[in-house]
């Protein structure tokens, strides 16, 4: 990434950016110029709110100025704004209105994260890596301004400052955090509401092994609780254990035998896919087929 410069721009700062945006002071930059801030853990998907927001600058412009910091080779980093940048480009614009800030690394991530929490939909994952960056950055900041504190102390106090500009409280935030260690297949589930929160922090201590071996197990066996979890919590420093050992140990920790959900079927529903003249094995057996069919294309999916 171009490194920063000490251009001295004297320009809105972050807080009157974080309330209400103020338009004086911006330039109008060319949408070529901007590149994503480094590691961006928010999501910038072409979904119907995004359709919405370029249905919007094609009609009224971008109202509000992105946010952004200037390096030495005549670009800028996104702080905040890059949904507004995307919408923008497919809107067909080539400048949008934007305030420059020089801001050092620490407190460019602290303003990118606050800007974002502030939409109104974040995805677990999102708020996991955004958590981190900040608690991370301010650690970092933390160890240069207060030399009192230990490196125990700096990260239970920066966990606190964190919760607090985004309501959490510092369980809460240490808990998200946790999130960023689980496998890519895990941590969507998470998203998909699939995975609760308190159970995805117990498997994120465990190694990238056991964590495929119980993603595995949760796709073949359904839900899986955290009590489940808490026989392996002597394994998070031991790699020892087999597949087998480790789903034995699943099974057998479980509280209540699982129930299989019963599934029926009306014959108003079932007309709609077979004639009135299948007989009922007929139809079990094209079901199942099809079912076959669904098992195989997720499995390949998931590889």
């Amino acid at each position: 990434m171009p490194c920063r410069v000490g251009k001295k721009v004297k320009l809105a700062s972050v807080d009157e950016l974080l309330g209400v945006p103020s338009v004086e002071g911006t330039v109008d930059l060319d949408v070529m110029t901007i590149y994503p801030f480094e590691n961006h853990p928010f999501r910038v998907v072409d979904d119907e709110d995004m359709d919405e927001l370029v249905d919007s600058i094609k009609e009224n412009g971008v109202l509000t100025p992105v946010l952004v910091r200037p390096d030495d080779e005549g670009t800028y980093e996104m702080i905040s704004g890059h949904r507004r940048l995307h919408a923008a480009k497919r809107a067909g614009l080539r400048k949008i209105p934007a305030i420059i800030k020089e801001m050092t690394n620490d407190d460019a991530t602290i303003a990118m994260v606050d800007a974002n929490m502030q939409r109104e939909e974040i995805l677990p994952s999102e708020r996991a890596f955004s958590l981190k960056m900040k608690m991370d950055a301010m650690n970092h900041r933390g160890s240069r301004s207060d030399l009192t504190l230990s490196t125990k102390e700096t990260k239970l106090h920066s966990a606190e400052a964190v919760g607090e500009t985004v309501g959490l409280k510092r369980a809460q935030v240490h808990r998200y955090i946790r999130l960023v260690y689980l496998i890519p297949k895990l941590l969507d589930m998470v998203d998909a509401g699939r995975l609760a929160i308190n159970v995805a922090q117990e498997i994120s201590y465990l190694n990238n092994n056991y964590q495929q071996w119980i993603y595995e197990y949760i796709y073949e066996n359904g839900m899986i609780k955290q009590e489940q979890l808490m026989a392996l919590r002597q394994y998070r420093e031991d790699d020892s254990l087999t597949q087998e050992q480790l789903i034995d140990i699943l099974i057998e920790s479980r509280a209540t035998p699982q129930v299989r959900k019963h599934i029926t079927f009306s014959e108003r529903k079932l007309n709609k896919y077979f004639p009135a003249y299948y007989s009922q094995t007929e139809i079990e057996k094209i079901m199942t087929e099809l079912l076959e069919q669904w098992k195989k294309s997720q499995k390949g999916g998931d590889q």
